[in-house]
């Protein structure tokens, strides 16, 4: 139903990486939450020739 009424929205999972907060704080890992924003943003902003229906990273399509 979606496609029929809302044919310009894209669907994506995105996975954008350790993130360095308060959960991971502990262990010393993770990008800045800015870094992993970047990842986000870029897949919440793709054009209408861009992807959908898929799971990614900021190297591309993550099989699933």
């Amino acid at each position: 139903m979606t496609v029929t009424l809302m044919p310009d929205i894209k669907f994506n999972a995105v996975e954008p990486g350790t993130t360095a907060t308060d959960l991971t704080a502990a262990f010393g890992v993770g990008r800045t939450p800015e870094e992993s924003a970047r990842v986000v943003v870029r897949f919440a902003t793709l054009g209408a020739d861009g992807p959908t229906g898929t799971f990614r990273d900021e190297n591309g399509e993550i099989p699933w």
